[in-house]
Parts: C-alpha cells; structure tokens; sequence
C-alpha cells in the first residue's frame, strides 16, 4: 500500500514537474527534456506495475522503475535525436517558438512537441503559384529530410499540405494534397522505408487570417510530421 501511494504521489509530482517543461518548451529549446520525462513517466508507471504484480512488493517497484524508465527514456531520447539531426540537415536550429512559424523570412521551421517531431516548409520555396511541382530548392531540402529518415525506418511520418483561402475549398483541398503527395514522393524515392500518411488540408487550420496577400502566404505551407508510435500522431488539420 506504501509503494502505491509513493508512486502515486511520484507521478502527481512528475505532472506538476511535465506542465512546467511543456510552458518553457515553447520559448526555449530544451533537447533533451522529453528524455527526461520520459525516463521519469516510465519509472513511474513501471514502479506501480511492478508493486502490483510482484509478490515482493519493494522489488517489485524498484525492478519495474528501473525497466520503465530504460524505456521511457529510449523514446525520449529518439525524438530529441531525430529533432537536432532533422534540423542540422536542413541547415536551421530547433525553434519551438510559436511566433517563428509567422516571420516570413523564416523558409523552413523546425519544432518539436510533446510527442512529435514537426518540420514546417513554406510555400514560397516549395512551389510556383497553383502548382504542386516542387522547386529545385525545395527537392534539394526535402531530400535532406529522407536521407535522416533512413536512419530512422521506424519513425511514422505525416506530410500534410495547407493552401490559403483564395478559390473553392474542393480546389484547395486538391492541391494541397498533391503537394504533400509531391513531398511523400520524393522521400520515398530516395529509399526511406517510412509509413507515411498524406493529408490534404485545404484551407483549414489558418496559422493567421487570409485577409492580405501576406497573411495568406503564411498559410500555404506543408509541415512534416515524425512520430515513434501511431498513437501519438495527431490530425493535422486542426
């Protein structure tokens, strides 16, 4: 009973400790915090497991912390190692700053979340007006991305194409799918053996409103997402 109550009182502690890391993440960088969460989440729920399962109760807890926490920060640690290679390669740092998705001289953003790994190319340098053919400098930077994600045939990617709301929604919902299908398709020639998901999200999901000519170039976007689990992807579109 003392076991499940430390344990209890443990992850109580470790969801005050992940609020305050998930609020700094999005001003600063921290590169290895979700190795740090995840080790302690691990530990944590292995620790209750093992002193509900094992006759030795103390052994129990201290046997399945110890593995918890082995794999909890084994996933942790693949994300934060999968961020700073796909960042290093596309020639950009790892920026979880919301506002750096709105500077348009911003070409490529490099963020990541709780569970996922996030790459954001503007649409600029990825594709001429209404087309869904991609730039040579944009062939060149996503190339980049699949040559990482071969080392990584595990990780789960989601290419999602945004347009802004010039046109009918169909229209834009066809384009924007072609163009993450554009995307997908130049990874996998390259040889990554990924599952990848495409998603065409039109005009949903406006980073700002499309009342300008400059508001709606923020819009047109395509973002990458990279996931170690399909139960931590989410739906782009929303």
């Amino acid at each position: 009973m003392k076991i499940k109550v430390l344990a209890l009182s443990a992850a109580a502690a470790l969801f005050m400790n992940s609020c305050a890391v998930g609020n700094q993440s999005l001003v600063r960088d921290n590169s290895n915090a979700r190795t740090q969460n995840g080790a302690l989440i691990g530990g944590v729920l292995g620790a209750v497991v093992g002193a509900t399962q094992s006759k030795n109760k103390l052994r129990g807890a201290l046997v399945g912390g110890a593995a918890g926490a082995a794999v909890g920060a084994g996933t942790g640690y693949l994300l934060d190692q999968q961020a700073n290679e796909v960042a290093n390669a596309l020639g950009t740092g790892l920026n979880n700053d919301p506002l750096a998705a709105l500077d348009p001289s911003r070409s490529i953003v490099v963020s990541k979340g709780d569970r996922y790994v996030k790459v954001m190319f503007r649409d600029s340098m990825m594709f001429a007006v209404n087309s869904d053919r991609l730039r040579s400098s944009a062939q060149t930077k996503v190339s980049k991305l699949a040559m990482v994600l071969q080392r990584y045939p595990r990780t789960i990617v989601q290419v999602a194409g945004f347009t802004d709301s010039a046109g009918s929604y169909s229209y834009n919902y066809n384009l924007s799918l072609r163009r993450a299908q554009s995307v997908t398709n130049l990874i996998k020639s390259y040889g990554a053996q990924n599952r990848i998901y495409v998603k065409g999200c039109s005009y949903n999901k406006p980073l700002v409103p499309n009342k300008t000519a400059a508001q709606r170039a923020l819009n047109r976007r395509v973002e990458v997402y990279l996931y170690n689990s399909p139960s931590d992807a989410v739906d782009a579109c929303r």
